[in-house]
């Protein structure tokens, strides 16, 4: 249950406080097995059914080491600008996990695989900003408890739990930065910006699909004030399991606001964790943190260290894609538009699809003119995503060429992207059921041409004086008599043909 917590204006905290902030980003790796044991990592299985005696922390089971993780950590590591350490180990991270149950996680401590490294990020107004990694180290993730019987879904109030292990043991890397100084005011954007481009690194990466919506992507928001101009940091809270870019963003400014009017009245700061409340943006006290040595981390004696050879990890560094950043600074470029229209392309989610749509045909201008224009209104209005839309990239490059080739005006196009949209079929096909097709045969807009003469005797006249504007009302109701369905500007090639007019 959430309280009232004093605040300051954000502008009031800034005004006597420097932000410092730490984000710690787990994410779960997608492979088909679990870390240590093979058992499936597919979700939405039955509760309990994908373990084993590893898993599970029988007596005598001994774990195995997922090479597919390992590698996965590297290539994030790497993508991360980190060192690769030449050997590293597992240790025990004792704590009580009632969701783990051996109670203990196998996780890095001091000898993490990847260290030292940084990501650079890019802001609204194209700013870039470099946040510097720590570290990424390899674990597993905990089970799941549901808490029955309470009101809030939490264990305080809940007449019972109930524990489902089939999480317990998947994959996880996280991703620790070096505290992030600097920023100011822009510190809650600069967070929401780290995590979405570390998003974009891990999807670029394929290692995992990083949907922070089902929790394969969660982030930690640690938060500390100084009073400006001095250089000791200050007590640090936890926000912890943070799950949208938005919430990162209110999280830390939150936070901010709260420590401020802690220190301004004489308070002081308790390090804790804190809960992310979603519906107020605010953020409520969870445990006091504990410090590495209440942990008891020592190495695991069930695992071998991990010594990734100098030629595997070239290999991997050789084989990486093309990462999101420099990626977005070529499209830029070969697209000859500004940084405003690219982010807002990355605001909507289009920029794959729009890629997609030019790899099926289209040229860069029209793939992006459809899916920002007509799909992008279509998704607001359904509350979808644009990847949710039931058109393919390669339908909306179909449209595209058949307005390129003159068989669809823009009119037309719209309305054929609405009957795929409702399940109508292929564009050809939505094309021939509902006859949408631009009427090109000369024969046919003449006569309609004539008619439209004809019947507007007053507005042709005005033509014939050199009021050439007024041929749009014969161009609209030539339009109306086809449907919609002629070349618009065919037609007002033909109206001023047979009145004897240029258009100069």
């Amino acid at each position: 249950m959430t309280t009232t917590t004093d605040l300051v204006s954000y502008e009031d905290a800034l005004a006597s406080y420097d932000p410092v902030m730490g984000l710690e980003v787990h994410v779960e790796l997608g492979t088909k097995t679990k870390m240590f044991c093979g058992c499936s990592t597919e979700l939405g299985q039955d509760a309990n059914t994908q373990t084993c005696p590893v898993c599970l922390g029988l007596p005598g089971a001994l774990p195995v080491v997922n090479a597919t993780g390992v590698e996965s950590a590297i290539k994030i590591g790497l993508a991360l600008n980190c060192e690769i350490a030449e050997w590293c180990r597992f240790a025990r991270k004792n704590y009580f996990y009632p969701d783990m149950p051996k109670n203990f996680q196998t996780s890095q401590y001091d000898e993490p695989i990847a260290f030292n490294g940084y990501l650079d990020v890019q802001l609204e107004d194209g700013e870039v900003f470099r946040v510097e990694i720590e570290r990424a180290h390899m674990e597993e993730d905990t089970g799941k408890s549901t808490h029955v019987g309470g009101a809030t879904g939490r264990i305080h109030g809940a007449s019972h739990s109930l524990l489902d292990y089939n999480r317990a043991g998947i994959p996880l890397i996280e991703i620790v930065t070096k505290p992030i100084v600097g920023a100011g005011e822009r510190a809650p954007e600069v967070a929401k910006a780290y995590v979405r481009e570390l998003r974009e690194v891990i999807r670029a990466l394929g290692v995992s699909e990083a949907r922070m919506e089902m929790g394969q992507m969660r982030c930690d928001v640690n938060l500390s004030l100084r009073p400006n101009g001095t250089e000791k940091f200050g007590t640090r809270s936890e926000t912890k399991n943070v799950n949208s870019l938005r919430s990162v963003e209110r999280a830390a400014r939150f936070e901010i606001q709260r420590h401020a009017a802690v220190l301004s009245s004489g308070g002081t700061i308790i390090q804790e964790t804190r809960h992310f409340h979603e519906d107020t943006g605010s953020t409520t006290s969870g445990r006091v943190k504990e410090e590495a040595e209440d942990y008891r981390y020592f190495p695991e004696p069930d695992l071998v260290p991990v010594a990734p050879s100098r030629e595997w990890v070239e290999e991997i560094r050789s084989a990486l894609p093309e990462l999101p950043l420099v990626r977005r600074t070529r499209l830029l470029a070969e697209w000859g538009i500004s940084g405003t229209e690219m982010q807002a392309i990355l605001n909507a989610g289009a920029l794959d699809l729009i890629v997609a749509t030019i790899e099926a045909g289209a040229d860069a201008a029209s793939a992006r003119k459809w899916w920002m224009g007509e799909l992008a209104r279509s998704a607001n209005e359904s509350g979808k995503a644009l990847d949710e839309l039931a058109i393919t990239p390669a339908e909306v490059a179909r449209v595209a060429e058949l307005v390129a080739k003159g068989d669809l005006n823009d009119k037309l196009a719209r309305q054929v992207i609405e009957g795929v949209l409702a399940g109508e079929g292929t564009p050809d096909e939505v094309v021939d059921k509902r006859g949408l097709k631009v009427v090109s045969d000369e024969g046919a807009l003449t006569t309609a041409v004539e008619e439209a003469i004809a019947g507007n005797p007053a507005i042709a006249d005005k033509i014939r004086g050199g009021k050439v504007a007024a041929a749009g009302a014969l161009v609209g109701a030539v339009m109306k008599a086809t449907r919609g369905q002629a070349d618009a500007a065919r037609v007002k090639e033909l109206i001023l043909e047979k009145l004897g007019v240029s258009e100069g």
